[in-house]
């Protein structure tokens, strides 16, 4: 997957010169991602913070995903960890995972952004990613549950963090050797799903013996 630089390229010299004044968009494909995944991620933030609304009103509440003693959302919402700034975590991406459709669907209207703007959003999936990964660590050895929603969110920021490093690399918005960046963009669907299938033997091995009995 490719973006498309708003203006030509010149030397390596002329590039270093005038990056800050440079501004790059994305191919379709690129802009699509991030509505899918922002998408994605909102739709999971949504349904929890309604559930832990409920679940505030009602301790006995049951959500929809909790199916069984593993998958169980209501273990995971009654958690210290679903609320580790001092409020709901999805409350957090009700806004983040916004932002990110919202950059989404600008790209698609043709807007560009400038390098600050595109390593703004790198560091924020970075953040992201960093907290999803905190959560599942939690959630399989701490909490010793699983939330389908939650998992949602994990895949969407993963996919959206690995796309975003992609489209900045191959344009020298953070600085890669060449090969690097010929690597990235010939095989850019290597990272995330690798990292989502990690993700799934851990959790398979975690629970091994209760998926089997």
């Amino acid at each position: 997957m490719t973006t498309v630089l708003a203006r030509g390229r010149g030397s390596s010299a002329e590039e270093t010169a005038d990056n800050a004044d440079r501004v790059w968009g994305g191919t379709r494909a690129f802009a699509l991602l991030l509505v899918i995944t922002g998408g994605a991620g909102l739709l999971a933030a949504w349904v929890i913070t309604l559930d832990k609304f409920k679940l505030l009103e009602d301790p006995d509440f049951t959500p929809g995903c909790s199916l069984n003693p593993v998958v169980s959302c209501g273990n995971i919402m009654k958690s210290d960890q679903a609320s580790v700034f001092g409020f709901p975590n999805p409350m957090l991406g009700l806004v983040t995972y916004a932002v990110v459709t919202g950059i989404g669907a600008g790209l698609l209207a043709g807007a560009r952004y400038r390098r600050w703007f595109w390593l703004g959003l790198n560091a924020g999936t970075l953040f992201g990613v960093g907290f999803c990964t905190w959560l599942q660590y939690q959630s399989l050895y701490n909490i010793n549950s699983l939330c389908l929603w939650c998992s949602l969110a994990w895949v969407a920021t993963i996919v959206m963090f690995c796309y975003v490093t992609v489209h900045n690399v191959e344009h020298r918005i953070l600085p890669a050797p060449a090969g690097l960046r010929g690597v990235l963009s010939e095989f850019h669907w290597v990272p995330p799903v690798l990292w989502t299938g990690v993700i799934g033997m851990l959790i398979l091995t975690r629970w091994w013996d209760f998926w089997t009995s």
